[in-house]
């Protein structure tokens, strides 16, 4: 039977060898959704240090009891990749983060451009995606996700701590990404405006191309972490 993994903030449940869980959404996940009983096996995690396999002791109104059984070597991404996208629809923005996480990707930053979406994008349900998807894909911690940045904002924060890499066009071959630690960003729908190709420009960042046809914003992060990640 498949393992189900579980995020915990370990603030709330520190992952000791036998523990008692409270958290009533999962104990509702566990006894009522994917019906567990006593002696099954599943993974918490904590997105921090730990990964723990435990076994069902017991079940009561308040919690479930859960009994140490070994320590899960953790997955971590290989190389610390930020994400710099324009926002997009609020459907687009989920499936970026959860295909984003999937990928490897370990911080969010969403981006104010002058052709993007500026409403619909919610810090608390973006960090949901992300947990949900960290849980499904198997890696061991959760990226961060900040609330949006203008774009000038973004590239004088983060301008000289890394190589950044602008998805785009471009007739010029991309060398290849050894940095430990990239910032990748991505256009909206419309492309990046003239005085933001000009900003790029004076912060010494990169064109990366990950493709010969044109596509759609969604469709380009995910090509373009990817690379940067392989």
């Amino acid at each position: 039977m498949r393992l189900h993994r579980f995020y915990v903030d370990p603030a709330k449940t520190p992952l000791v060898h036998d523990l008692w869980v409270h958290d009533m959404s999962l104990v509702h996940q566990w006894r009522r959704v994917l019906r567990y009983k006593v002696g099954q096996e599943l993974v918490l995690f904590d997105g921090v240090a730990k990964e723990v396999l435990y076994k069902l002791v017991s079940f009561a109104d308040d919690g479930v009891q859960l009994q140490y059984v070994t320590d899960f070597v953790r997955k971590l991404p290989q190389r610390e990749v930020y994400l710099f996208w324009a926002l997009l629809k609020k459907d687009k923005n989920d499936w970026v983060i959860q295909k984003g996480t999937e990928l490897g990707v370990n911080h969010f930053v969403p981006i104010l451009s002058e052709r993007c979406e500026k409403t619909g994008f919610v810090l608390d349900r973006a960090q949901k995606i992300a947990i949900e998807a960290a849980e499904q894909c198997g890696r061991s911690n959760i990226p961060t996700i900040r609330e949006p940045l203008q774009l000038a904002t973004a590239i004088d924060e983060f301008k000289g701590k890394m190589p950044l890499y602008v998805c785009q066009q471009s007739t010029q071959a991309t060398p290849p990404v050894t940095a430990s630690k990239v910032g990748l960003y991505i256009g909206p729908e419309g492309g990046w405006s003239e005085d933001e190709l000009e900003l790029f420009a004076r912060s010494d960042s990169q064109s990366i191309a990950v493709a010969d046809f044109t596509l759609r914003a969604e469709t380009a992060a995910v090509a373009a972490i990817t690379r940067i990640t392989a």
